[in-house]
């Protein structure tokens, strides 16, 4: 609050008088000098003043806040930062869909077995129909059923070196 009783957390940490037309009060408010400190710690007080200067007053407040996120995420993690977080959810979507495909191959899997037992079970005793499909529709299901299990087993082998990693194994953006 520049020039009222308290001055903000920004002039507070600084050991400064807060100035009626302090750039950093209307963001960093006394009650939170948290906010400051981590700020000021990664970037330091006189590269954010120039930021906030840069910028037109309505973005301002969206730039406060994208540099306590990635201050808060420097703390955490100084070399990769928001970087580090980035990748570490990336790699567990991928993780993610990779399990999805492979229960949908199951799913597949199971359908398809169910439709050859179907097909195995004598057809009740009504009318012979002559629209009846052919034995090659048969042996050609059973071969994209035995390439799918082949991919199955293949896919079950495979994911679990995919899945399992360690989750706070992070990638280099440069390799």
């Amino acid at each position: 609050m520049g020039g009222g009783t308290s001055p903000c957390a920004s002039c507070k940490l600084l050991r400064r008088r807060c100035a009626k037309d302090c750039i950093f009060s209307p963001y960093f408010p006394p009650d939170d000098p948290h906010k400051f400190a981590i700020v000021h710690k990664v970037f330091g007080a006189s590269n954010v003043s120039k930021m906030l200067q840069e910028l037109p007053f309505h973005q301002r407040g969206d730039a406060v806040s994208s540099l306590v996120y990635e201050a808060n995420a420097r703390m955490r993690d100084p070399v990769y930062g928001c970087v580090g977080a980035i990748s570490f959810l990336q790699n567990q979507v991928s993780q993610l869909q990779m399990q999805l495909a492979v229960a949908q191959a199951e799913i597949l899997c199971i359908q398809m077995q169910q439709e050859q037992q179907q097909q195995q079970q004598p057809p009740p005793l009504m009318t012979h129909n002559n629209d009846h499909h052919s034995g090659e529709d048969d042996k050609s299901s059973l071969v994209n059923f035995s390439s799918l299990q082949h991919y199955l087993s293949f896919a079950s082998t495979s994911s679990t070196n995919n899945v399992m990693q360690d989750p706070l194994k992070r990638e280099s953006l440069w390799t």
